[in-house]
């Protein structure tokens, strides 16, 4: 069990609703788009401003990271803004260790920034983030260039770099994370040849690649997906959206309880590719409303079981998974084998705790299966996943006797998560 956060209790319980709900909710802003947004302002000498940034364990990494990289911060946590003064790595970098906690995209994206200065640098988390696989980013740049010394095991954190890495031509496998090609892409303008990607497998999450490159097209650098040329970051006042991800649990809330959620500030022209999430939800028979500023579910009562790959939205799938427990037949989800190596094993662990309550689920290599019924009372272990507690909260709108173990877990992208799951009543 992970020690208890500050200001959440050991156990939560659930209460169902007792009546559908009709609400307005504005999720955080996006940790996706917070994380690359942080790390290209650093990377941009000048002064830029965040407005709408997400304040949570995973952004708070990131603004720790940038900092010890050396770009100056400023935070305004009750009005969502952040100041960052930024740097060029390549000559003001002095080397020194660099706390990701439990943060994937802080730790993938600042190792190969760290590797454009001539100091040594070392990137590190917790253990959960010490378990995580970072062998392919690390051979990308030994490749390139940087000298990387693995000190503890092989292909994993603490990992120390040395540049200047030169850029150029690197092979990549695709299948496990597009945050290492992330990471890598928003490096590449300050590596002296550029960068260019060549994929030895098919890539994973594509709308995160597309988030990449808009974040850095809003801070003076043109990309594509696999390839920048070499160039220079400009400082400038981006609004960051609302997370698209937290944004399921509320919107699945809506199917499953047959009330109606607005989620403002997320609209169809999102940069990202989790709004999605609201199409699989109509296919189950849910009513989608989408408009410029903001995406509307109705439950209609009747939820359907469906077939369908979630390559591209898998932080979702957990959230599906929860749904799927109202249908009306099986629910299939497909082609997010890779989700194995998130902070937990997402697919052993969504499929375990379902089980547990006393459904019938199934495990599949890429997958799981998850046929309808009714959750006994359960006590739910989070795996100190935050989305494995924002989901299998959801059942206890529906029934009674679920507990949330561990609920503070969700501090990582969505401290505020059970606050408006409470604002549904």
């Amino acid at each position: 069990m992970a020690p208890p956060v500050e200001g959440f209790p050991d156990v939560l319980a659930v209460a169902p609703l007792t009546a559908a709900p009709d609400v307005t909710l504005r999720p955080p802003g996006s940790k996706s788009i917070t994380n690359r947004a942080l790390l290209c302002a650093a990377l941009a000498p000048g002064r830029s401003v965040l407005r709408g940034a997400l304040f949570a364990d995973d952004t708070r990494a990131m603004l720790g990271a940038i900092a010890g990289l050396g770009a100056g911060v400023g935070a305004d946590e009750d009005r969502a803004t952040v100041t960052v003064d930024g740097i060029d790595p390549r000559t003001t970098a002095t080397g020194g260790t660099l706390d990701a906690r439990q943060s994937g995209t802080t730790s993938r994206f600042v190792l190969p920034v760290a590797a454009l200065g001539t100091g040594r640098t070392v990137v590190d988390g917790a253990a959960q983030l010490r378990a995580r696989p970072f062998g392919p980013l690390i051979d990308a740049l030994r490749d390139l260039g940087a000298e990387v010394t693995e000190e503890g095991e092989p292909g994993r954190l603490p990992v120390a770099v040395r540049g200047p890495v030169r850029g150029g031509e690197v092979d990549l496998p695709g299948h496990l994370s597009s945050q290492f090609i992330s990471g890598l892409l928003m490096a590449g303008p300050l590596m002296r040849d550029g960068l260019r990607m060549r994929l030895t497998s098919e890539l994973v999450s594509v709308p995160y690649l597309d988030m990449t490159v808009a974040v850095m097209a809003a801070f003076g650098v043109d990309a594509e997906r696999l390839a920048v040329a070499p160039g220079a970051y400009r400082p400038a006042d981006y609004a960051v959206e609302p997370d698209a991800s937290a944004a399921s649990y509320l919107l699945a809330a809506a199917a499953v309880t047959g009330g109606r959620v607005t989620v403002a500030g997320l609209g169809a022209g999102s940069l990202q590719g989790d709004v999605a999430f609201a199409d699989a939800l109509e296919r189950m028979g849910a009513r989608v409303e989408r408009y410029a500023d903001r995406i509307t579910v109705t439950g209609t009562g009747a939820l359907r079981g469906i077939d369908i790959d979630m390559a591209d939205i898998s932080d979702t799938a957990q959230t599906l998974a929860a749904v799927a427990v109202f249908a009306d037949g099986p629910t299939r989800v497909r082609g997010i084998g890779f989700i194995r190596g998130k902070e937990t094993d997402r697919i052993h662990a969504v499929v375990t705790e379902l089980r547990r309550a006393g459904l019938d689920a199934v495990e599949h290599d890429d997958g799981f299966t998850v046929n309808p019924g009714t959750p006994s009372p359960t006590r739910f272990a989070t795996y100190d996943d935050h989305r494995m507690a924002m989901s299998l909260a959801l059942l206890g709108l529906r029934v009674p006797g679920i507990e949330i173990a561990d609920p503070g877990c969700v501090a990582k992208t969505y401290p505020g998560y059970f606050t408006d799951l409470d604002r549904l009543r």
